[in-house]
């Protein structure tokens, strides 16, 4: 399960976007997950696929916290409990379990685990818990793998290219000049920054392993960040998430404003990456790189290394409703 993306920390929202009595289904690696919310608020995630019939329980009804398949009216508790079956009170529920996910809130986010036994907790940035800051979020679905994608969104030589009439059009005149780009192991992932003919730029970048970039903006005296989140979803398809991160403008009104520029911004690289062959990141040797090239590929040598060939297995007493 979670081929090629198993037994990691992920973003999937806001945790204000997940409200009570209702389902919300999602798809990580090609696998579907539905999450809600319990009785008591708290956030659950399973597998969304019945262990009776496979049908998705995202397709069903949620009511006190408890999920009814629609298929055949079997209920799950939030731990993928089966709680009943009807026409057979006498089933053994105990046997009947959904699969649930570990999920987590943190910094205003909600994070899912993409195996079962998490050895950490989710290590959120810093920013998230700065004073008076505003989450505003938006995604899109793209024809690439996300590997591409994240590597894009590492990458700043693009920028001036790309993006001339939007964030690039700052570092355009020095285009012709030196880049100089590091990349510095943190505990997190990595720091990366940018000389350009001798002089640091205002604007730095983090990755957080394994698919986030936290783009550094701050205005004079204000903070301001932007995450980018690229999920693998179906084969082929990257979901592209946006979190604006504020500590000015803290109005929701201000939310659409936010959101049109970061899609302009957005669109301007999809349409670059879709036309990306082979639609996956190929081993370092494959393509002509450049000493501007490091970010890339250190993020492409942590792939092919930590994430590559990962899978995520049931715990043996669950499994058996998968197959």
């Amino acid at each position: 399960m979670f081929a090629d993306f198993a037994n990691h920390w992920v973003i999937i929202g806001l945790s204000a976007d997940f409200r009570s009595g209702k389902l919300y289904p999602a798809i990580v690696a090609d696998e579907r997950i539905v999450l809600f919310r319990g009785r008591n608020g708290t956030l659950s995630a399973l597998i969304d696929r019945c262990p009776h019939r496979g049908v998705a329980l995202s397709l069903g009804k949620l009511a006190d916290g408890i999920v009814e398949c629609p298929f055949h009216g079997w209920t799950f508790d939030g731990t993928g409990a089966c709680l009943s079956v009807p026409w057979n009170p006498d089933a053994k529920c105990e046997k009947l379990s959904a699969l649930a996910l570990p999920v987590r809130e943190a910094g205003g986010l909600v994070w899912l685990y993409t195996g079962f036994r998490p050895d950490t907790e989710p290590m959120p940035p810093e920013s998230l818990s700065a004073p008076g800051v505003v989450l505003s979020a938006q995604s899109a679905l793209w024809d690439i793998r996300w590997t591409r994608a994240m590597e894009n969104m590492l990458d700043s030589p693009h920028l001036p290219f790309v993006h001339k009439a939007t964030i690039g059009r700052f570092i355009a005149p020095f285009r012709h000049g030196r880049m100089d780009t590091d990349w510095i192991e943190t505990a997190y992932g990595a720091r990366i920054e940018n000389v350009i003919e001798g002089r640091d730029r205002p604007a730095r970048l983090d990755f957080r392993f394994p698919n986030v970039m936290e783009l550094f903006i701050d205005p004079p005296g204000k903070l301001l960040r932007m995450l980018a989140i690229c999920t693998p979803e179906k084969q082929g398809q990257t979901r592209l998430t946006i979190v604006t991160l504020r500590d000015f403008a803290r109005s929701s009104l201000l939310n659409p404003l936010f959101r049109r520029m970061n899609l302009r911004i957005a669109l301007e690289d999809q349409a670059i990456l879709e036309s990306s062959q082979p639609s996956e990141v190929p081993p370092a040797g494959v393509e002509k790189s450049v000493r501007t090239d490091k970010p890339t590929l250190a993020f492409r040598k942590l792939y092919f290394e930590r994430i590559k060939g990962s899978r995520a297995e049931p715990w043996p007493a669950t499994a058996a409703s998968l197959t």
